[in-house]
């Protein structure tokens, strides 16, 4: 997609140059490292064969040992990530930049940000475990408006604005596009950003421990 978008930018009018779009998917390869989630698999294999049934008897909410397992995963990218990087600095050296260390550490917040409300988006999915054996087949429906509206294919910049406008209140943008674009340095409006992503990180909360507290009853009524 940025071999795509590259040559396109050298005779389109998106606003962005070839170098950007360069810079803008190396970013969305970084964000997509560090904010990958699996949970629901994982939830769904619990439920179905019962194995929720002993951490239920531990006094710690099953959600931690996901939240750990996933957290120690993101530092055993950390080489990979570093590797690729290299090796794509090397091959687009012209796309070469350091950030500055403010703009390093608002990434990591949005950053942190977006991970916890992938992770809530997806955990929230998973509950659904309790009343279906395909609870991933709801994450695979969820992914197809995320593959095109968070930024994976290609940045917000370049979508229609009625388009802009409808996915600015979405959470997908905040997945990528927005951690991405505060990596590389396009426009944004953080504070606007941040506050949306906040608002669906509480929302998927809510729901989700509601959705807990039924699942359990459902769960138990299952005979587990």
């Amino acid at each position: 997609m940025m071999g795509v978008w590259m040559k396109a930018s050298q005779g389109g009018q998106f606003g962005l140059q070839p170098t950007d779009f360069a810079r803008y998917f190396i970013g969305v390869f970084i964000v997509s490292e560090l904010t990958v989630v699996w949970v629901i698999w994982n939830v769904e294999r619990e439920v179905v064969q019962g194995g929720l049934s002993p951490r239920l008897l531990q006094p710690i909410d099953p959600a931690w040992r996901h939240i750990a397992e996933h957290v120690s995963e993101r530092f055993a990218r950390f080489p990979l990530i570093l590797l690729l990087l290299i090796f794509f600095f090397l091959l687009y050296p012209q796309a070469f930049w350091l950030p500055s260390l403010g703009r390093i550490l608002l990434f990591i917040l949005v950053t942190t940000i977006a991970f916890a409300l992938r992770f809530l988006i997806q955990y929230t999915l998973a509950m659904f475990a309790f009343w279906t054996e395909r609870a991933t087949a709801l994450e695979e429906f969820w992914f197809l408006f995320h593959l095109f509206l968070s930024g994976m294919i290609a940045p917000l910049e370049v979508f229609p604005p009625v388009v802009q406008k409808v996915a600015l209140w979405t959470p997908f943008p905040y997945l990528i596009d927005f951690p991405a674009s505060v990596l590389i340095g396009l426009p944004i409006d953080l504070g606007r950003s941040i506050l949306v992503m906040l608002g669906w990180t509480v929302l998927f909360f809510l729901w989700n421990r509601w959705l807990w507290r039924r699942g359990l009853k459902q769960y138990s009524g299952m005979g587990a």
